[in-house]
């Protein structure tokens, strides 16, 4: 089977009956690279890193300055679930603050970016995995805004977020991250936000990292590397420390995106390797020169 064939067949359980090593060789993806926007899985982590300068935010702003300025951006968050999979179709999406017990000043925090029901309609008719849906109620939520104001702090780019559809297995995530791909080329920045390593029920504030939290980011640090992301899709067989770092699995879902849509040979890196309050791994990926 090959990519093409792969990608519109719209199946929703493609890899059941597959061999591992046969589907690994599928999803790495074609040789072409060029003129795509990268692709990054960020690990947003506190909320307050939006509005407080820090190592991870000023990351965030370097990346800012230094990639392409983007026609907009697709954001798929840990923070907006749905049954069935929807793409926000507003103009001008407002800023979500789904959280609580924080400063005054984060709730006052606003990103007023408009939206692109042009990109979102490309989305919708690029994804032939599943039926995606027109939502004109949600806006961009903390996993969304919160990442891109210290990256695009003028808030003049499009953003649009595609929500995680939590009946979905990890495989059929993984798919509709495939076939996302022809948003690159457009000039669309796809951006996962999430956590490899959430464990909030385990948070350590004054001690350092669980010795499983690091032994999971560094075991999904090596998958990566090695190219084995049936492994990562699979993460359910990885082991105690894989059931520790991912007790629910929306924080996690985002990097499938992200590395569903690495093409052969595109290079990528880490950053912000490290881990916050014990169980809360921020480290990320940027995938593409």
């Amino acid at each position: 089977m090959n990519r093409k064939k792969f990608l519109q067949s719209g199946l929703l359980f493609p890899f059941i009956n597959m061999d591992l090593h046969a589907f690994e060789s599928e999803i790495i993806g074609s040789n072409e690279s060029s003129d795509l926007m990268p692709v990054l899985f960020v690990g947003h982590g506190n909320p307050m890193n939006a509005i407080m300068p820090n190592a991870y935010s000023a990351k965030w702003k370097e990346i800012g300055e230094k990639i392409a300025t983007p026609k907009a951006i697709l954001c798929v968050s840990a923070h907006w679930q749905t049954r069935g999979t929807q793409v926000t179709f507003m103009e001008h999406p407002k800023t979500i603050h789904d959280f609580g017990g924080f400063p005054k000043a984060l709730f006052d925090a606003q990103y007023p970016a408009p939206g692109s029901p042009l990109f979102a309609q490309k989305t919708i008719d690029a994804v032939k995995a599943v039926h995606i849906t027109k939502d004109l109620e949600w806006g961009l939520d903390h996993g969304c805004w919160s990442v891109l104001k210290p990256m695009f702090p003028k808030a003049t780019i499009p953003v649009f977020q595609l929500s995680l559809d939590y009946l979905a297995t990890p495989e059929q995530h993984f798919q509709i991250g495939m076939q996302l791909q022809s948003l690159r080329s457009k000039g669309v920045l796809i951006v996962g936000s999430g956590n490899l390593v959430h464990n909030l029920g385990m948070l350590n504030w004054e001690g350092g990292p669980f010795d499983w939290a690091i032994e999971f980011d560094a075991l999904a640090k090596t998958k990566i590397l090695e190219g084995d992301f049936v492994s990562l899709v699979g993460y359910r067989n990885l082991g105690k420390s894989a059931k520790l770092a991912i007790p629910t699995n929306e924080h996690y879902l985002p990097l499938l995106y992200a590395l569903a849509l690495k093409t052969k040979n595109e290079p990528l890196h880490f950053f912000n390797e490290s881990i916050d309050m014990g169980s809360i791994s921020m480290t990320s990926l940027f995938i593409g020169a």
